[in-house]
Order: C-alpha cells, then structure tokens, then sequence
C-alpha cells in the first residue's frame, strides 16, 4: 500500500509555522527591554539594600528609580560605544561598568569605601579575564569579529 510522503516544512505554501524568535522586530524589543528590565532589578537592589530591612518610604523609592533611570541609560550608554571598540578596550569598558555596578551596591550595605572599592576591583579583573578571552576567541587575524 502506497502512502503520501510527509511534506517538508515551508513547502506548503502557507508559510513558516512558527514564529520567528530571533526576527528583527524581537531585536528591536529587546534592544530596550533588556535596559529597562535590569535597571529596574538594580534600582530595587539598590534601594533594598540601603534601607536595610527597614520600612519602605518615599525617599527609597526614589533613590531606587533614579538609581534605575542612571544605570539604564549607562548601560545603554556602554553598549553602544563598546561595539565601536577593539577587544582590549571592549572588555576593559564592560569590566569597568560591572565593578562600578558591584561597588555601589556593595557600599549601600554599609560596607567600607575601601571594602568596596576592593571586591569591585577583583569583580571587574575577573571579568575583564573573560571578556577578553571571549572577544580574543571570536575575532579573525584582523580583528574583525566574527558571528558565533
């Protein structure tokens, strides 16, 4: 007995049947959701973490969404100026962002300038190790990135 062989998928005629994830206009969401997102997770941190288990008031929700608005638009900011970078200092720009970021949070704990500024120095060498191993891994003889 004879069967239909199944077709392949995008040959029907109707069009993909899922919907493309990784399209332009998801990029384009994303390009400002991800900021928005994360500078609000910061900003609550941030104001978490200086008021210490206390009550909530007007002054920490403020210092919480004004703490969200900076970090956003740095991290926009730092996006926008490291893809126009070499490798060195790419990485160099996103592990200075990130040890900046760590060390606020860690000294609205009440923790010393210089405990701080420590740890967020060990945080930002770590990262700038990665990063730069990352970027160095990814770029052709020339230096151009390549697509992974």
């Amino acid at each position: 007995m004879a069967h239909a062989a199944p077709a392949t998928r995008g040959t029907t005629g109707r069009g993909p049947s899922t919907p493309d994830v990784f399209g332009p206009g998801v990029h384009t969401a994303a390009r400002w959701a991800v900021p928005v997102v994360l500078g609000l997770v910061y900003g609550y941190w941030a104001a978490a973490n200086r008021r210490d288990a206390g009550p909530i008031t007007g002054w920490n929700l403020l210092f919480g969404f004004v703490t969200a608005l900076v970090f956003a638009v740095l991290y926009v900011a730092v996006r926008t100026v490291a893809q126009r970078l070499g490798r060195e200092l790419h990485a160099v720009l996103w592990a200075a962002f990130a040890g900046c970021a760590f060390g606020f949070l860690f000294s609205q704990t009440g923790a010393s300038v210089l405990k701080s500024t420590g740890l967020s120095l060990v945080i930002a060498a770590a990262l700038f190790a990665v990063l730069f191993y990352r970027y160095y891994t990814h770029e052709d003889a020339e230096g151009h990135r390549i697509a992974s």
